[in-house]
């Protein structure tokens, strides 16, 4: 049961917006002016990011945000979700290392398929679905242009 009924996203899902929300979202500080078909300029900036982390590695909603120098965790997970999923979406998480509530069972594929660590869950877990080892998987984005063709040293923090 969800106890902030005032909220615009459902507790802890952020699902389809309606379309005045989607206005709202590309005309707010951190996005520019987009064209018909265009995706908001701070969406394009986060998905750009998502695309340079390097598989076996994440970064968390508020790193990214850090990275651009603007927004929020929740601005980046707000455009995650509305135009992440043509991009490596399970490579930008929660700073728990929680796989993302609906999505667990794909993220854990994408992980082990990437070797990105992870830590087992304990007993009292609900579903005992891992977490991200955030201590080894945390990625800052240097040397972001290796990252981007594969070679390169991966920085982490």
């Amino acid at each position: 049961m969800c106890l902030f009924a005032g909220l615009s996203v459902p507790c802890g899902r952020m699902d389809r917006m309606t379309s005045d929300e989607s206005e709202e979202f590309e005309t707010s500080e951190v996005s520019g002016p987009s064209g018909p078909g265009r995706l908001p300029d701070y969406a394009e900036r986060v998905l750009d990011v998502a695309e340079l982390i390097p598989p076996g590695r994440v970064m968390t909603y508020g790193d990214v945000a850090e990275w651009l120098g603007e927004g929020g965790p929740r601005q980046v997970g707000r455009a995650m979700a509305l135009y992440g999923s043509a991009v490596p979406w399970w490579r930008v998480v929660r700073s728990d290392g929680v796989l993302l509530p609906g999505h667990e069972l794909r993220a854990l594929g994408h992980y082990r398929e990437e070797s990105t660590p992870l830590r087992e869950a304990a007993r009292s877990a609900e579903g005992h679905v891992p977490r991200v080892d955030m201590k080894r998987a945390r990625w800052d984005g240097g040397d972001a242009a290796g990252a981007a063709d594969g070679s390169g040293d991966v920085a982490h923090i």
